[in-house]
């Protein structure tokens, strides 16, 4: 369900796959072949909202923001089951870990991994090509290539679905 809120209508790319029972309201844009999956919620009425190309955000996310802080996920972006992005910025090629929290101001670096069940605090910066875990998540290692390749290979796997579902649907 895509909704208009105070004159500002969702921008959603011809491309990308849209769940049906997602909800989108307001200053929201979203880039080609990217996914947004079943049940999540995305609401651009407080600041806006961009999601670049090929990224995903899978079921049951919530993205929102606070006054003034847009939140921006750029491309080749994963984000996993269950996860609340408020006023955040996740660079391009990284990964969100299903269930975990980023909040205000916060930044999670370009090619990072921030493991399931994490929370990035109010303004915390997660360094690029890292992994970072816990509850506040720490820097626990530099990433390997074989957590590259699986980064990829997740991101490529829900372009490849979210184009067959749209097929479907």
């Amino acid at each position: 369900m895509i909704y208009e809120y105070k004159g500002k209508t969702p921008a959603i790319d011809q491309a990308a796959f849209i769940a049906p029972d997602t909800v989108i309201t307001g200053d929201v844009e979203i880039g080609a072949y990217s996914s947004v999956w079943f049940k999540t919620v995305i609401r651009g009425d407080v600041a806006p909202v961009k999601i670049g190309s090929y990224s995903n955000i899978q079921d049951l996310s919530l993205l929102h923001q606070s006054p003034n802080l847009p939140l921006i996920v750029e491309d080749y972006v994963t984000v996993g089951h269950q996860v609340t992005l408020h006023s955040a910025i996740i660079r391009k090629n990284s990964l969100v870990g299903m269930g975990s929290i980023i909040l205000d101001g916060a930044e999670v670096g370009e090619g990072a991994f921030v493991g399931a069940g994490s929370l990035v605090p109010p303004g915390k910066k997660i360094p690029p090509h890292t992994l970072a875990f816990g509850r506040p998540a720490k820097v626990v290692r530099d990433l390997t290539e074989e957590d590259i390749a699986e980064m990829k290979r997740i991101q490529q796997d829900y372009v490849d679905k979210g184009q067959a579902y749209k097929a479907r649907l």
